[in-house]
């Protein structure tokens, strides 16, 4: 596996986003992650998605911190600070759970755990609670959801994914922008950008809508089937913390209501005015909702 890293410098004087870099080696590759809030308070993890990286959450993490939790951003490989395998073949559904998990247990060996999942942070989270109910304490779901190829995939993602395999050339800081309501400012703008010199850094851009399965018997399809199978007997609080104004996931939010037991009589709130990265137009106000989340679902 050939694997880029993007030099330190690209991240000189990022906007709002002060926090040291962390790092773990998990299975041969350089994984980043950023904290803060008190070291024994309650662990947060923070997941993105697709194209962003942990700098999406830097107004969420300063509210759990006053709250007195422990919130880490970890950068999913191929983005952010992390390693950037450069091969388009090196990046798969499982290979992306394993290592997150591999930071989240065997090097920070988190337990009591909060996950806010948003995107693919959300996909490879859910599997993660599914897999690890007993690191867990409780769930956000924030735009994201548990594709298993039984049904169809939104237009408006299909639109997505054929952007990505087919444009010449890949603005990350576009689309992102894309997916806010808000209107970025140049400064937000080229953090989205930094962590990728050159496309061949952008391997991970290119291949993650390619893992969504969108067939029966995509090579994730059954893993998440599974998933689903053990989410629908998780009955740990689960929230699920939707915008109003993000057509690709706007489905999945009555879909985990339903299912998941945990769900059930919980106020879930919706976040209006906000679209699919929810985290840029009112991150301050996710991270009230997750802070009182915790507060008001003490693990049993």
């Amino acid at each position: 596996m050939k694997v880029l890293r993007t030099p330190e410098e690209r991240f000189a004087g990022l906007p709002g986003f002060g926090y040291p870099p962390r790092y773990a080696d998990v299975g041969g590759v350089r994984l980043a992650y950023v904290e803060t809030g008190p070291a024994d308070g309650e662990p947060v993890l923070l997941l993105h998605g697709e194209p962003s990286w942990s700098f999406l959450y830097r107004t969420v993490m300063p509210v759990l911190a006053d709250a007195g939790l422990r919130a880490i951003a970890a950068d999913l490989v191929g983005f952010g600070r992390s390693d950037k395998p450069s091969d388009p073949a090196d990046h798969s559904f499982a290979r992306h759970v394993e290592w997150i998990r591999a930071l989240a247990f065997d090097h920070l060996g988190l337990r009591g755990l909060t996950l806010v999942g948003q995107d693919w942070g959300g996909l490879i989270g859910l599997r993660l609670v599914a897999e690890h109910p007993d690191r867990f304490a409780r769930v956000v779901a924030s735009n994201t959801g548990l594709p298993t190829g039984d049904v169809p995939m939104p237009d408006v993602w299909l639109r997505f994914r054929q952007l990505v395999r087919t444009a010449p050339e890949l603005s990350v800081s576009r689309l992102v922008q894309s997916g806010c309501q808000a209107t970025l400012s140049p400064e937000v703008l080229a953090a989205y950008e930094a962590p990728f010199p050159d496309p061949s850094y952008a391997a991970a851009v290119r291949a993650m809508p390619e893992l969504v399965p969108t067939t029966p018997d995509d090579p994730a399809a059954e893993a998440n089937r599974a998933a689903w199978r053990r989410l629908a007997a998780w009955d740990k609080p689960f929230l699920v913390a939707f915008s109003d104004r993000d057509p690709i996931t706007a489905s999945m939010a009555p879909v985990l209501k339903e299912i998941v037991p945990g769900a059930a009589g919980l106020e879930h709130p919706v976040i209006k005015g906000a679209g699919h990265f929810l985290q840029e137009d009112a991150g301050e106000r996710l991270g009230a909702v997750i802070a009182g989340f915790v507060r008001d679902h003490q693990a049993r």
